[in-house]
């Protein structure tokens, strides 16, 4: 099983700061579109936009992205015959984007992340949100909200187990 190093109520307090730092640092929710990575990264998504919704009384575009076929560590062969599944609601020219990812790693499913979002638009800004940053980059890559900083070695993974899909929140370190 591993170690659980954030029960769910340390996630819940996790995700109303950083909404919190979201509303602080973007004035006009109306311009405000968050996606989150399929697929642990969308359930966290879709919850900052409630709490943002229930913070502020606005409805905030949300939408979904599959970074799958712009990875740089699959096979070009592979690529070709991976449909796209990202549900982007509107247009994102213009727009203040937040990409939300679960745990940052290397920053390689970021960066492919950043492609999928420039499929949809040019948007003003964008800002990266994560709940967990282990640490490790592989590409320059930094976000912009972060739930927890927890450093990790190279031969650890990170889970995070969502209710939406295991029955129960948590974030597990397993060596």
């Amino acid at each position: 099983m591993g170690k659980i190093i954030f029960d769910a109520n340390t996630i819940a307090r996790s995700l109303k700061r950083m909404t919190h730092e979201i509303l602080e640092k973007n004035s006009n929710l109306d311009a405000l579109v968050i996606l989150g990575i399929r697929t642990r990264g969308a359930y966290l998504a879709k919850r900052l936009a409630g709490l943002i919704e229930q913070f502020e009384g606005v409805s905030v575009a949300f939408g979904e992205l599959d970074t799958t076929r712009y990875r740089d560590d699959i096979e070009a062969s592979k690529k070709e015959i991976i449909v796209s599944k990202s549900q982007v609601p509107v247009t994102l020219d213009g727009k203040d984007v937040i990409i939300v990812d679960d745990v940052l790693y290397t920053g390689r499913t970021v960066r492919a992340a950043l492609e999928a979002v420039l499929e949809y638009g040019r948007p003003k800004r964008i800002q990266l949100a994560t709940l967990i940053d282990r640490g490790h980059r592989e590409l320059p890559i930094r976000a912009d909200y972060v739930g927890k900083n927890i450093p990790t070695a190279k031969r650890e993974k990170v889970a995070l187990y969502v209710e939406e899909v295991e029955g129960k929140d948590c974030v597990l370190i397993r060596s």
